[in-house]
């Protein structure tokens, strides 16, 4: 077997050279950068972008915030409640929209209105309704092309009854 001394160089060594090892790996960790809450949303929607489904939804709410405009002024949309249905669920969510105020135009958000959901396959309560590059809010709730109406029929003429 062998003996080992803390005398020895080697033994000095390989202790020296682990306490700097984990002092490298402790001062990495404590003076690494952090993301920034706004820079892990900024990602998750760039992932839903990237590779979310789309769905119809619904706009439930729009809810702004609490200082009023000043005169002249838009209104500025805080949140937008909307609701999505997969596989006979219903999802109710909502996104904070204030990082995106140049995206989200407050005249043209409407209650009721439909709406273009990307979200999730594997967490589908994961959504979203718009992002920097991308907005599933429509200006009217005809979006979606219907097929015109045909004419009326006339009504037959019937035999005069006897």
């Amino acid at each position: 077997m062998f003996a080992h001394s803390l005398r020895d160089p080697h033994v000095i060594g390989v202790l020296a050279a682990a306490v700097v090892c984990v002092g490298a790996v402790v001062t990495w960790l404590v003076l690494r950068r952090r993301p920034t809450a706004d820079e892990i949303e900024r990602e998750r929607r760039a992932l839903l972008v990237r590779s979310g489904r789309i769905i119809d939804g619904t706009i439930l709410d729009i809810t702004e915030l609490e200082t009023p405009p000043e005169p002249g002024q838009e209104r500025e949309i805080r949140f937008v409640l909307y609701k999505y249905e997969i596989g006979g669920v219903v999802y109710e969510c909502s996104q904070e929209v204030t990082a995106l105020r140049d995206y989200v135009n407050p005249t043209e958000l409407r209650l009721s209105f439909p709406c273009s959901v990307r979200y999730d396959i594997h967490r589908p309560e994961n959504s979203i309704v718009v992002a920097e590059n991308w907005s599933g809010l429509r200006t009217t709730a005809d979006s979606v092309p219907t097929r015109p109406l045909s004419k009326p029929r006339k009504p037959h003429a019937s035999a005069p009854v006897q």
